[in-house]
Formats: structure tokens, sequence, C-alpha cells
């Protein structure tokens, strides 16, 4: 059977999109946190399922291979997607809502940084560098949250200018997910409303109490 014949047309591309969702929303963190220390990452620190989270459960290794999980899931959509490249960017987006937005988590989960590495490595490689860059530098400036958030909101344009028009749809589809997840959070937020949103988007976490 021709690949076309299996994801081509309407219907394949949706099926693509189901996919990517699905795949997406395999929460590889949570699995090994429950399988290792039979911990439910959504009861500890700030409820985020995520490799930060792993890492202080569990420590380094663990974190390495369900990051490498989390990335390679990342592909699945756009690699589905073959010869269309704005079906591929937009699985990429959807891969990362799934991660984000997990049904197995009954809607919990991470941030989908890892998750939209693997999506831009195969839409628009640069933009893939351009977030493991935002993080590294944020990590050594000891402010992850920021340095994240300078490459998403980077990615749109930087990947017009290195991929074209094509490059700017997959940084916009993978940078949605992420910048709603960051503002959404894991509980409603306090007021001040804008104080707290604005630390959410900016630095990923919510204000100290004063």
């Amino acid at each position: 059977m021709a690949w076309a014949d299996v994801w081509g047309g309407a219907g394949g591309a949706a099926a693509i999109l189901v996919v990517a969702f699905l795949v997406g929303a395999i929460p590889f963190s949570n699995l090994a946190a429950h399988r290792l220390r039979d911990v439910d990452l959504r009861d500890v620190g700030s409820g985020t399922v995520s490799g930060t989270a792993l890492y202080r459960v569990t420590g380094f290794v663990p974190l390495a291979v369900t990051g490498l999980c989390d990335i390679g899931k990342g592909t699945v959509g756009p690699l589905l997607a073959h010869d269309r490249p704005a079906l591929a960017a937009i699985a990429g987006g959807v891969a990362v809502a799934g991660h984000n937005w997990s049904p197995f988590l009954r809607g919990a989960g991470g941030r989908g940084l890892a998750t939209a590495v693997g999506a831009l490595a195969v839409t628009a490689w640069p933009g893939a560098l351009l977030l493991l860059l935002g993080l590294a530098l944020g990590r050594v400036a000891r402010h992850t949250g920021l340095g994240s958030f300078v490459a998403i909101v980077a990615l749109p344009a930087v990947l017009a200018v290195t991929d074209g028009a094509g490059g700017a749809l997959a940084g916009i589809a993978v940078a949605v997910p992420m910048l709603v997840k960051r503002l959404t959070g894991n509980a409603a937020p306090d007021p001040p409303l804008v104080r707290t949103l604005s630390s959410r988007l900016v630095f990923d976490r919510d204000p100290v109490p004063a």
C-alpha cells in the first residue's frame, strides 16, 4: 500500500494530527517517576509533569532518557506528514499540545519544550537549536524560564528568516501551546492577575508573595 493511500488526503491529514497528539501525550516523565519511585509528578512541587520535576525525584539518568523520548515523540507527526510542510508544522504544534494537556494525565502535562525541539528538528531545525540555546543560557544565568521565554517568542521571526513562511508557521505552531501552557499553569492564577500572568509568561512561575 502506497504512503499516500494511508496518510494522503484530508482523512490522512486528520489521522496524522490525531497520531501526533496521542504520541505527544505519552507522559514519559510521569511513567518513569511512577516506575522508579512510585511517585506521581502531579503531586510533587508545582504539579508540572516535567523533566525538572523528574530530576528532583529520580536524578539525571531517567531525566536524560525521558528527555530523549519527549524529543522523539515530537518528531512523529511531522515525519508522518512527509512532503506536506504546512501539515508537518501543525502536527508539531499538536504534539506539543498533547504533551502539555495530556489526556492520559486528565489534562495535566509539562511545558512542551523537549517535544517542540523534536518537532522543529524535522520542520525547521534552526528553531530546535534556538530553543536549546535559550534553555542553556537560561540555566547559566539561573533564569531558565526567562531564557526559554525569549527563545520561544523569537521562534517565528528567526525561522521566517532562516526557513521562510513555512519556518514561521512551524515556529508559531509550537510557540502558541507553550506560551498558553505557561499562562494557564497548573492552577487558576491568584490576584493581582496582571502580575501573576506576567510572571508566569516571562519566568514560568507564580510570583513570590510579598
